[in-house]
């Protein structure tokens, strides 16, 4: 890998990939086997999983210092994430139109936003963690996340 790669890209996306990769195993034996119904669906599930699966279900992440520059400026809040997540994929959903409003940040992309993570949970890289002016929580109630983005 290139001296100048983005870290943690291939870490990143890796979830993604493997569902991809699965994709096309099972279509190949699908399509070798006569059976192009069942390569067509798995295509179709297993692309969709690689969809959520991947940081294109998230707003654009930033770097944690870019993040924490924007809370100070605007109040709104910062949320660490990564790739994979359930409890991540769980607030993205219940924020629903309002997740634009925070500042995300792929801990898996961006080693300085790991280390304010596990600064805030006891050592560990437990995510989503989320961080207002006042206060942050880790895993928090979708509903506290929204009270602070209206």
């Amino acid at each position: 890998m290139s001296t100048n790669a983005r870290p943690g890209v291939l870490r990143t996306w890796s979830f993604a990939g493997a569902f991809v990769v699965v994709a096309a195993l099972v279509a190949a034996d699908g399509f070798a086997t006569g059976r192009p119904v069942m390569a067509v669906a798995a295509i179709a599930g297993f692309g969709i999983l690689a969809a959520i699966m991947s940081p294109l279900a998230f707003p654009r992440s930033t770097t944690a210092a870019e993040a924490q520059r924007r809370a100070t400026a605007d109040g709104r809040p910062i949320i660490y994430w990564r790739p994979g997540c359930s409890f991540c994929l769980t607030l993205r959903r219940k924020l629903g139109r309002h997740a634009r409003k925070a500042h995300w940040v792929n801990i898996w992309s961006d080693p300085e936003a790991a280390a304010v993570v596990r600064s805030l949970a006891d050592g560990n890289e437990t995510v989503p963690t989320v961080v207002t002016p006042d206060e942050h929580q880790v895993n928090p109630n979708p509903t506290w996340v929204l009270n602070h983005l209206r």
